[in-house]
């Protein structure tokens, strides 16, 4: 009977771990979508802003941050001032 209590377990923890690897593909391809799109949002154009990232996916000011932080961790974009309503995101 024990036997059969920890094939259960295990037949669940794998299958719930597969679940959490189908999430992070599913993720990763929103993800790469995403980036794409603010790729092709900068071309035409010299730099572009965290408004411009709200206003495109229709997110927040920290969501749309986090977007292009990463982005610029890729090294994809450079930031371009520090803090506030002056700073934009230009192509590398």
């Amino acid at each position: 009977m024990v036997f059969l209590y920890i094939l259960i377990g295990a037949v669940i923890g794998y299958a719930l771990g597969f679940m959490k690897g189908v999430k992070i593909c599913a993720e990763s391809e929103v993800n790469g979508e995403r980036n794409k799109k603010i790729m092709e949002l900068l071309e035409g154009k010299d730099a572009i802003t965290n408004d411009d990232i709200q206003k495109l996916f229709g997110v927040s000011d920290a969501t749309a941050t986090r977007y292009l932080d990463a982005l610029e961790k890729e090294g994809k974009l450079k930031q371009v001032g520090k803090t506030g309503k002056h700073v934009y995101y230009e192509r590398v």
